[in-house]
């Protein structure tokens, strides 16, 4: 992995391909396709209402990308006559492919603009773009202090460091918040997505909620705070943190836990400050407010939550999809292969890979709809 700096910000460069069982997920394609290969898992074959057959494309979201692997090995070992692929471009690339008719469903970690929802009429043939939640889970916060365990900061603090503010790790205001801790005359290296992302709209979104006039930038999926270095993808970034002392950046908790970062505990004013958990996630999905209609399932999160044991950063992934005028000849393969992840037994999955599945009520509410999808 090369580091360039230029000027007001720096960027890891790089591609990959991810071979998962029955997929290669590939992170630098550019038409939403990916290459496919024959599962190889040998656990027992899930119990799948399959469709007979189909072309099932998605791109978008880094943050689900992981969860997406486990579902399509999964599916296509049950299903082996519908194909599917999906390619981690980031959310802002997955809005925009399903918009132009590219691939049959969008990845997005953020709900929909109104604008956004009004697709072209041959892609959804007089029908619009709806938000469904399928997996959710918390932003971590990933750091890489030596000698420094169990970091706590709060979003004053967090808003500072990101736009550049704070700038050594033995500042006043982290000492406050880590009394007795060995914090090192070590600068503060900020990393964040280039790519538009859902991960930076969240992160941007919970500052901007809990640390208020601390955080004067738009809840967007483009990065406008100043300086820092930046990565394309979820995975970039925290290769990054990884690899540098000093470093701090926010990708989901799947991306910290295979590479062994330890992540921001966040002081939200509760009794405890509250670790990335998947448990400490679903808290927080489960209070969320449904308040899209006619079929679009979008939620709206409290940043400033105070409750125990309620994360205050939870991203849920969005799938986009055509309420009526989908494809026929991939209708029936798309409602299937969605109504299996939304099922208790898609969402069980989630667990072992670091995800919060969805709260029962939502996910019961995500399966109505998918099957209306006409």
């Amino acid at each position: 992995m090369l580091l360039r700096h230029s000027g007001r910000a720096s960027r890891w460069t790089g591609a990959a391909a991810v071979v998962v069982g029955s997929l290669v997920l590939s992170a630098c394609g550019t038409d939403g396709s990916a290459d496919e290969a024959k599962p190889t898992s040998t656990a027992p074959v899930p119990d799948i209402d399959c469709a007979g057959s189909g072309m099932v494309s998605g791109s978008g979201s880094t943050a689900q990308q992981n969860a997406m692997k486990r579902w399509m090995e999964q599916y296509q070992r049950a299903c082996p006559e519908v194909r599917l692929a999906y390619n981690p471009l980031g959310s802002g690339a997955g809005v925009a492919q399903f918009r132009r008719g590219a691939t049959t469903f969008g990845g997005t970690d953020q709900a929909l603009s109104d604008e956004d929802r009004k697709v072209p009429t041959d892609v959804c043939s007089g029908g619009k773009a709806i938000d469904i939640p399928l997996v959710g889970g918390p932003i971590a916060l990933g750091y890489n202090v030596p000698g420094v365990t169990g970091l706590v900061l709060d979003a004053p603090t967090l808003a500072k460091i990101f736009d550049t503010r704070i700038t050594r790790w033995d500042h006043p205001a982290i000492k406050r918040l880590n009394p007795g801790a060995n914090l090192p005359d070590l600068p503060v290296v900020p990393v964040h997505r280039a790519d538009d992302s859902g991960s930076t709209q969240n992160l941007n979104a919970y500052l901007k909620g809990a640390a208020r006039s601390g955080w004067p930038y738009p809840a967007d999926k483009k990065w406008a705070a100043r300086g820092g270095h930046s990565a394309n993808g979820s995975d970039a970034v925290a290769a990054a943190v990884a690899q540098t002392e000093g470093a701090i950046g926010y990708f989901e908790l799947s991306f910290a836990t295979k590479r062994k970062i330890d992540a921001v505990r966040i002081a939200t004013g509760a009794p405890e400050p509250v670790a990335p958990t998947t448990q400490s996630a679903s808290v927080g999905i489960a209070s969320a407010e449904v308040v899209g209609k006619d079929g679009d399932l979008a939620l709206k999160f409290d940043y400033r939550t105070k409750a125990p044991g309620a994360y205050p950063i939870v991203l849920v992934t969005y799938e986009i999809v055509c309420d009526t005028g989908n494809r026929p000849e991939s209708l029936l393969a798309l409602k299937s292969f969605l109504s299996y992840a939304a099922s208790e037994q898609g969402q069980q999955e989630l667990h072992a890979i670091h995800y919060a599945p969805l709260p029962d009520s939502v996910a019961a509410r995500v399966r109505a709809v998918v099957e209306t999808l006409s």
